[in-house]
């Protein structure tokens, strides 16, 4: 019994993981097509070559923070970045917040103001950092940015100071203040 009561719990656990993952996917799947939005997707395996491009180009001590730089990549499991310009982005960020769980994501910034709102966000499991999210909407543009992984909140402060990866320039300016 405890057996079976042990692995319902995890399927139940696992599913509202997934349902959170898949409201963000519909999110994006819903304007992918259209042609207002400009979309990048970045699969887990171009990020895991990429840091072990990194690593595997790193010889000796001088290029020690290129290795490191390289292992932080390759825990990067994948961008999703969903972008338009000449747009009211204030509906499409307030649909896009409707999309979330909200008791899954822990506010890091929310700068509101009457013309954009900018909020970024992390979804922690069991004390690392596993999404990344950043969304912005104002009269006339809306960014969507989701970067999964499996980070420390150094990992992603380091990120933001050392590359140019979509979000983390934001990110850092945010982290500073």
């Amino acid at each position: 019994m405890k057996k079976i009561l042990i692995t319902l719990i995890c399927l139940l656990a696992f599913t509202g993981v997934q349902a959170q993952d898949d409201a963000i996917v519909r999110f994006f799947s819903k304007y992918m097509e259209d042609e207002r939005f400009s979309r990048v997707y970045i699969s887990p395996k171009m990020m895991q070559m990429a840091g072990g491009f990194m690593k595997s180009n790193a010889d000796g001590q001088t290029k020690k923070d290129e290795k490191d730089m390289g292992e932080l990549i390759s825990k990067v499991r994948g961008i999703r970045i969903l972008t338009a310009d000449k747009i009211d982005g204030l509906p499409l960020y307030k649909e896009a917040m409707g999309t979330l769980t909200r008791n899954k994501y822990e506010d890091l910034m929310d700068v509101q103001d009457k013309s954009s709102s900018v909020k970024f966000m992390v979804r922690e499991e069991r004390g690392r950092v596993k999404e990344l999210l950043m969304i912005t909407g104002s009269g006339d543009s809306f960014t969507l940015l989701s970067m999964l992984g499996d980070f420390t909140y150094q990992d992603l402060n380091i990120l933001a100071e050392n590359t140019n990866m979509p979000g983390m320039k934001e990110y850092e300016k945010g982290n500073r203040k």
